[in-house]
């Protein structure tokens, strides 16, 4: 099949659902109120809460939501074949990701900003607020992990890409201050930034930048995931405008980029999709796909994580409760794009069906580096671009949203360091509270791995975790519309079947684990479905106590 007929229909889809689907949950379903006060005017104070142009607020949540995921996920499920791959992409973000993301971000700004957690406690309870704030603080700790060994891992095998990636936050900085402090419109300011950052990936590709082979007794991937962590802890201290919003936004805009010249690329070269639609010679020791697709790609179909970025920044910074729908709605419509293009650089990147088999000769094998092999092919066929050039623009794409899920997550991981302190009845400054959260991810990261590669360790729990808390944040969002009396079909029926396939897919891994005497990951899988499972019974018997109540601390989410 030609990879074009794929590019359509998946485009079409998405731009579908959110000039139809995401209108019809706006209007009848969250009700958006024009003249409601948000939070970022309430509580206005320049650091968190931070008024934004939607359009700049859409950058900042679409790449913090993005990161590595929608490629890592996608670019192994294929391995059971497009089809299969495609569907959960296309219809999760659709039905799923779209209504999950904007309705977090909605519950949030009609409960005064709060995080998801802060609302379970108020909506179903505090003993399952506490539980649930478990299953996001160790969610919080895999992404921010994993996703610098993720960098580090980029940074060391495609050397190119350093330079970019480390002037993108200059570039960042300048933006801020352009857009806030001297008070200009987003014309000018993309325009420069755009072209400062494609001039620094020009300037990579021809210096690659290598660290010796020992720094400080460190190894070259130790070193950047510790420079990594430094500049995330900085930058999680920062007011949002200063670099994170800016950092967010022009990658936002550079995504974009990228996505349109890999897809301009795919009419150009009209490759064929070398992959079979389902594989049905799967490589021994790969798991059946029922229920392992539905956590293997996570990110790009639904994602816990969007949740905790809509309830936990984004809401603090919207503008308008109207723009809820383009910054919730449309960013996973933006990341399902982003695992779409994955997809297809993965199935039709290569040359034949053997070439393909080669690369995914067992489960786990593809990844980022399939992406970048695959997608590089179609760059140098469609648009003639050099083929080290596409390699250095693909991989400081993926690093940069790997980079700014970073800065986000950590930021996130404080609030709940700071949230857990409360409630333990002592305030926490955000210094100290940033330092405990490094602390973990350090912790993780070099403790169970000398060379830092420790925080792939509970890697293989970050897709059911993930997808767990995604439907623990459905079942939040249909209390909310229950008790306003208002349909929750649309939030139910994708919280049923997440919560379905997540715990069928923990069960197989708690018995995996079990049997290789893997006693962490064991008991890290066992408390986490005990939590979500205690939540998710408390949610249902929250749906059961009647419609037309208010929930507890909770302000009228009529429109």
């Amino acid at each position: 099949m030609n990879a074009i007929v794929l590019m359509l229909v998946g485009l079409g889809a998405l731009a579908a659902g959110y000039f139809l689907y995401s209108k019809f949950i706006a209007e009848r379903i969250y009700r958006l109120d024009p003249d409601f006060r948000t939070p970022a005017h309430e509580f206005r104070d320049g650091v968190d809460f931070v008024p934004t142009n939607k359009f700049v607020l859409w950058g900042h949540h679409f790449t913090s939501v993005a990161g590595a995921a929608p490629i890592v996920g996608p670019a192994i499920a294929v391995i059971w074949g497009w089809g299969p791959a495609f569907l959960w992409v296309i219809l999760g973000t659709i039905f799923f990701a779209g209504v999950h993301d904007f309705g977090a971000l909605w519950a949030s700004v009609r409960n005064k900003g709060k995080s998801i957690g802060t609302l379970t406690g108020n909506i179903i309870g505090p003993r399952a607020r506490n539980l649930f704030l478990v299953v996001i603080f160790l969610l919080l700790l895999m992404v921010n992990a994993a996703f610098a060994v993720v960098i580090s891992n980029l940074l060391v095998s495609t050397p190119t890409a350093v330079i970019p990636v480390w002037g993108a936050i200059l570039v960042a900085l300048l933006i801020g201050q352009m857009i806030y402090r001297w008070k200009m419109g987003l014309l000018v300011p993309s325009i420069i930034g755009v072209t400062l950052l494609y001039g620094m990936i020009l300037l990579g590709n021809n210096y690659p930048v290598v660290l010796p082979e020992t720094v400080l007794g460190m190894a070259p991937r130790a070193t950047w995931i510790v420079l990594l962590f430094a500049y995330a802890g900085i930058a999680s201290l920062l007011p949002v405008w200063v670099l994170l919003q800016p950092r967010d936004y022009i990658n936002g805009i550079q995504l974009f980029i990228g996505l349109g010249l890999l897809y301009i690329a795919v009419l150009i070269a009209s490759p064929t999709v070398v992959a079979p639609a389902f594989n049905s010679e799967v490589p021994a020791g790969t798991p059946s796909l029922m229920p392992l697709l539905f956590v293997t790609i996570a990110c790009g179909a639904i994602s816990g994580f969007h949740g905790l970025v809509s309830s936990g920044t984004s809401s603090k910074q919207l503008d308008k409760e109207t723009d809820a729908r383009f910054v919730g709605y449309f960013g996973a419509v933006g990341e399902g794009a982003l695992a779409l293009a994955t997809i297809i650089a993965c199935t039709a990147g290569f040359a034949t069906l053997v070439d393909w088999q080669a690369v995914y000769s067992s489960f786990g094998q593809g990844g980022v580096n399939a992406f970048i092999a695959g997608g590089d092919a179609i760059l140098v066929a469609g648009l003639g671009i050099p083929a080290d050039l596409g390699a250095t623009m693909l991989a400081t794409m993926a690093i940069l949203f790997a980079a700014t899920t970073m800065d986000t997550g950590l930021r996130l991981q404080r609030f709940v360091v700071q949230e857990v302190a409360e409630l333990a009845g002592f305030r926490m400054g955000t210094l100290m509270g940033t330092v405990i959260a490094l602390a973990a991810c350090l912790a993780l990261a070099f403790g169970a791995g000398a060379d830092g590669s420790g925080g792939m360790v509970i890697w293989p729990l970050f897709g059911t975790t993930n997808q767990l808390l995604a439907g623990l944040t459905l079942s939040i969002i249909s209390v909310i519309l229950i008790r306003q009396g208002r349909p929750a079909w649309f939030t139910a029926v994708p919280l049923t079947f997440l919560l379905v396939m997540t715990l069928w897919a923990l069960q197989q891994q708690v018995l995996r684990f079990y049997n290789d005497a893997n006693w962490l990951l064991f008991t890290m899988s066992v408390l986490i479905a005990v939590a979500a499972v205690w939540v998710a019974v408390e949610a249902v018997i929250a749906m059961g106590r009647g419609r037309g109540s208010a929930p507890r601390g909770a302000a009228d989410s009529g429109g």
